[in-house]
């Protein structure tokens, strides 16, 4: 719920799993990218009319939204990520990148959660690193980008970062 505001235009869900975003885009504006095989097929059961990769489109294609939730603390380097989704950015001062992640403050909820099936334990167990709001503004300057909106939900353990292209000198 708390991306909806930020749906807007084609759209580029990375990390979509079962496609639940799809349900509020328009089949021709939204592009679902998912690894998990299985997650894909489910995907593509459901939501026939929409696309569905195994692996982010060409950079030549953009996009005006691009969504990944719950998936750069699993890659081993999250800036060169940033950086691939950015390339794919649409050149507009209304596109923008959102983020959600753990906080790594509350670690501890997640490991908890995950042990009584409120967060995925396979999830919780494969991160690579939790970033805090420091570490996302970094990551958004070595891409290019400005980190213009950041709050936390779930009680602080999650974390919402919106980026958009720095402004031209």
């Amino acid at each position: 719920r708390a991306t909806l505001p930020y749906l807007h235009g084609r759209v580029l869900d990375v990390g979509c799993g079962s496609g639940a975003l799809a349900n509020h885009v328009a089949p021709g504006n939204y592009t679902g990218v998912e690894i998990d095989e299985e997650s894909l097929a489910i995907c593509r059961r459901t939501h026939p009319e929409h696309s569905f990769l195994i692996e982010l489109p060409p950079p030549t294609e953009r996009f005006d939204t691009i969504i990944s939730l719950a998936v750069i603390e699993h890659v081993k380097a999250p800036d060169i990520f940033l950086q691939e989704l950015a390339v794919r950015l649409e050149d507009s001062p209304e596109s923008g990148i959102l983020i959600s992640t753990p906080h790594p403050a509350m670690d501890w909820v997640h490991t908890l959660g995950s042990s009584v099936g409120l967060f995925s334990q396979h999830a919780s167990d494969e991160h690579e690193e939790l970033l805090d709001k420091s570490a996302l503004r970094s990551l958004a300057d070595a891409a290019g980008l400005a980190l213009v909106d950041y709050r936390r939900f779930m009680l602080g353990a999650n974390q919402l970062a919106l980026y958009r292209r720095k402004p031209a000198p």
